[in-house]
């Protein structure tokens, strides 16, 4: 079993280079739209977006394995907001990818008989359910990191010094809010995975929601917000001490 989930976690980079590949053509498609000459790059740049979508299907296959490995390692941590988050979040994770293995296997004609529309359906809730839960941990790490912060007598020297040097109109009426937000940026700069992981998880939402009709945009935004989330998650993978832990 952990032989077999490290092979998963190797092919995680590929999978998100394909997926940064992906959703830049369908940006660029976005924003080529209405250019009457570019027909064929067009063209190109959607046969490519459906092979990376078809790659990336291929090397999600050991991911719903992986998902549970994670949903048991979750059960077992001690705080029981990061264990009731993470472990819901992985669990349906893992449903989301038994979901897209079986449109895969549809797409590929080895099952036929499928409702595909059902199908799409409850795996693009189930990617909603995972990407709300990560929010709500990543939303407790950062108020736990504020409290922390806030009881820090280094931090309480430094925020009177900015309180009393803001020259804003806004921040003498609403000292409040000022105080609010500089410790909330601060806490951020403290700890860069904690705001990585959720700038990558805001941006992530913003594809299931317009799938399921919550808040719809258009193609040109769902491309740019998965095109960041990716590179985000190509930085995670690069270089391991941005990505968040547990």
């Amino acid at each position: 079993m952990e032989s077999f989930v490290k092979f998963t976690n190797q092919s995680q980079g590929r999978d998100r280079i394909f997926r940064a590949t992906q959703y830049a053509c369908a940006l660029a498609r976005y924003l080529l739209r209405n250019e009457s000459s570019r027909k064929a790059l067009l063209s190109k740049l959607q046969r490519l977006e459906s092979n990376m979508s078809s790659g990336r299907k291929l090397f999600r296959l050991g991911n719903t394995v992986n998902s549970i490995d994670a949903a048991k390692r979750s059960i077992q941590l001690s705080e029981p907001a990061l264990c009731l988050c993470l472990s819901v979040a992985h669990a349906s994770r893992s449903l989301y990818f038994i979901c897209d293995n079986v449109l895969w296997a549809k797409s590929i004609g080895l099952i036929r008989n499928i409702d595909k529309e059902w199908w799409n359906l409850n795996a693009t809730r189930l990617y909603f359910l995972s990407l709300v839960m990560n929010l709500i941990r990543d939303v407790y790490s950062i108020s736990q990191i504020m409290m922390k912060m806030s009881r820090d007598r280094g931090y309480r020297q430094k925020a009177i010094q900015h309180l009393n040097e803001s020259p804003d109109v806004a921040c003498a009426v609403v000292p409040e809010l000022d105080a609010f937000v500089y410790l909330l940026l601060e806490s951020l700069k403290s700890d860069p995975s904690v705001a990585l992981d959720t700038v990558k998880n805001l941006c992530d939402l913003f594809i299931p929601l317009d799938r399921l009709g919550i808040y719809q945009t258009n193609a040109g935004v769902t491309g740019l917000c998965g095109l960041v989330s990716s590179l985000l998650g190509i930085l995670s993978v690069m270089k391991p001490s941005l990505k968040i832990k547990p």
